[in-house]
């Protein structure tokens, strides 16, 4: 296996590759890169799971290649270790991944942060190698595709040349995208009563947090138990385990039947593209252009009254007096005159009302392209911080969900912002760390605060900010180094017990997918259960002993595997026997994954 790219999820798929499925990982990344430090892995073959699960750091140094004649050649340089080796190049040029052994390797997975980069490199290492399978990370989904369909059509064509129009080809091309693997994860976090999904083949599945009750009893539901008081959590527990787990919390898979059922959390305040009139005028023009109405109307009824005219004829009198365009009435008793001089004056105070109202709607239609601020009296909503690629996400998921949503940017260029702008959510400006930008996105009215910039320093920040100003604010920050992830989950969690936090690792939730990928398989989902993940993959059925000939409920491996349900029959019994053309949704850990090859 081969790895290329430039930034944590190079690492930590090359960790994923290395210490869980044991594969021989070729990594080739920037020469002195220090902003993305290699993520801890595991390498003792012996260790058990739960060793592998938490890993251990390895070292990896960096020396010369020699050739032939003792001295370093090529663009790279690396070091090889027990079936692991480390490249520096500054690019993934041709020079490069030759070097790399491209052109024997089973695959390679391209995750540079540029989709050029990594669109050029496919290129390259489709020509080298056209049995390849390839793995492209690419944050543009239509490019994604065509791109798919491209390099399998030039794989196709290459092995035709140079075997014959019936050589077999295994070569296949994914895209793959970090951003859609974890957006959904961090979007479920974030929103309280909303289950974390996994979709795929109009099978809709949700896990929820729920203590067991002794009606749940044994069976498919149950994938893990959490941690409480000494005991640790457990993943895929057995029908024993899960009886005797009676009042623990527990992670619960539930089938719904179709997605709009997912949306368990209805929001305070929807936020949706129809402009209704609230936000056509504001609340005290509202007030005042009432209040003239109700003037009109209190003349109207005096005028019938003192004068005993028709009801009509006292409006329209009214209304005429009210515009300055009836005769003065010098001849009429003392009441009309009063009640004239009054109407003129409620008209001069209508004229500059009318005129406020012409252009706040006039303003209101101009900036319906341009940002929005945030609706007065708005609670129960999510505050987002950072619309970058991972946020852009995130906030799209969100406004699927019907949650409303607050963004918080500092880069007036940032990428989601044209989004936000599409789905008409309203955008603070401003740097977050700076006092009275959270107080303008309403934190002390918002449901949870979810923080995914890219710098830690800064999600922390917020985070701790926004607990002093809601101690019990739902708390979701998106953290790169495990370790300082843990320490901060666990401070946050014992200073403000009654308070709910949640700390993700992008690279940590999509490499599990990427990893799937390269060895051939489809990862449907991940969902995070505390530090650990549960994957989520489809399995075809032919040939496979574990799972052929056995029912549902057989299809089981404690704490590694566990067959959920099969594709295309999502109302199938746990007793249904598996047979030969099924393929079934596969709940597993990363190893209990790798054991299903």
């Amino acid at each position: 296996m081969v790895v290329c790219g430039d930034d944590g999820l190079a690492h930590r798929l090359a960790a994923e590759l290395r210490g869980v499925y044991d594969e021989q990982v070729t990594l080739v990344v920037p020469p002195n890169r220090r902003t993305a430090r290699p993520p801890v892995v595991g390498r003792a073959r012996a260790a058990s799971a739960a060793l592998f699960d938490r890993m251990v750091s390895a070292a990896v140094g960096t020396v010369g290649r020699a050739g032939p004649t003792g001295q370093p050649t090529g663009p790279a340089t690396g070091q090889r270790t027990d079936g692991e080796a480390v490249l520096e190049a500054a690019e993934p040029t041709e020079a490069v991944l030759a070097e790399a052994g491209v052109a024997r390797a089973a695959a390679l997975a391209l995750v540079y942060d540029d989709d050029e980069t990594n669109i050029r490199a496919a290129l390259t290492a489709r020509r080298l190698n056209p049995r390849l399978r390839l793995v492209l990370r690419l944050y543009n989904r239509r490019l994604g595709q065509h791109i798919e369909e491209l390099l399998d059509q030039a794989a196709a064509l290459a092995a035709g040349d140079a075997a014959g129009p019936d050589a077999g080809l295994e070569a296949s091309t994914t895209v793959l995208s970090d951003a859609d693997t974890a957006a959904p994860v961090l979007a479920a976090t974030a929103v309280a009563g909303t289950s974390r999904v996994v979709q795929t083949e109009g099978l809709l599945l949700r896990a929820v947090e729920r203590p067991l009750s002794g009606e749940d009893g044994a069976g498919l539901s149950t994938l893990a138990l959490l941690s409480g008081g000494e005991q640790p959590p457990l993943l895929l527990p057995g029908d024993e385990e899960v009886r005797r787990a009676a009042g623990r919390q527990a992670v619960v898979l539930e089938h719904v039947s179709s997605p709009t059922d997912a949306e368990s959390a209805t929001p305070a305040r929807r936020l949706t593209g129809v402009m209704p009139l609230a936000s056509l005028f504001s609340r005290r023009l509202r007030w005042s252009l009432a209040g003239l109405v109700g003037c009109v109307v209190a003349l109207a009824v005096t005028l019938w009254l003192v004068t005993g005219i028709d009801p009509l004829r006292a409006c329209y009198i009214t209304l005429l007096d009210l515009f300055a365009i009836d005769d003065p009435a010098f001849k009429e008793p003392l009441g009309r005159q009063v009640l004239q001089l009054l109407s003129a004056l409620v008209g001069l105070l209508l004229l500059p009302v009318l005129l406020a109202a012409a252009l706040e709607a006039l303003g209101t239609f101009r900036t319906a392209s341009t940002l929005r601020r945030p609706p007065r009296g708005l609670s129960g909503h999510v505050v987002l911080l950072g619309l970058g690629k991972i946020g852009t996400r995130v906030l799209t998921r969100l406004r699927e969900l019907n949650v409303p949503v607050v963004c918080v940017e500092s880069d007036p260029e940032a990428r989601g912002l044209a989004t936000a702008r599409r789905l008409r959510v309203p955008v603070v400006l401003g740097d977050v760390t700076q006092e009275g930008v959270l107080e303008a996105a309403q934190i002390h009215r918002a449901r949870t605060l979810l923080a995914v910039t890219s710098a830690d320093t800064t999600n922390l920040e917020a985070v701790l900010y926004a607990r002093t100003v809601r101690p019990d604010l739902r708390v979701v920050l998106r953290l790169y180094d495990d370790d300082f992830a843990t320490a901060v989950y666990r401070t946050l969690r014992a200073a403000h017990p009654n308070a709910l936090t949640r700390s993700r690792s992008v690279t940590h939730l999509a490499a599990p997918a990427f990893a799937g990928a390269m060895l051939g398989r489809q990862v449907l989902g991940a969902i995070a259960v505390e530090r650990r993940v549960l994957l989520f993959a489809a399995v075809d059925v032919d040939g496979h002993p574990q799972l052929e000939g056995h029912t549902l409920r057989e299809a089981f491996h404690t704490g590694s595997w566990r067959a959920l349900a099969r594709l295309g029959h999502p109302d199938t019994s746990s007793e249904h026997v598996l047979e030969k053309g099924d393929r079934v949704v596969v709940a597993a850990t990363r190893r209990g994954l790798a054991e299903l090859r």
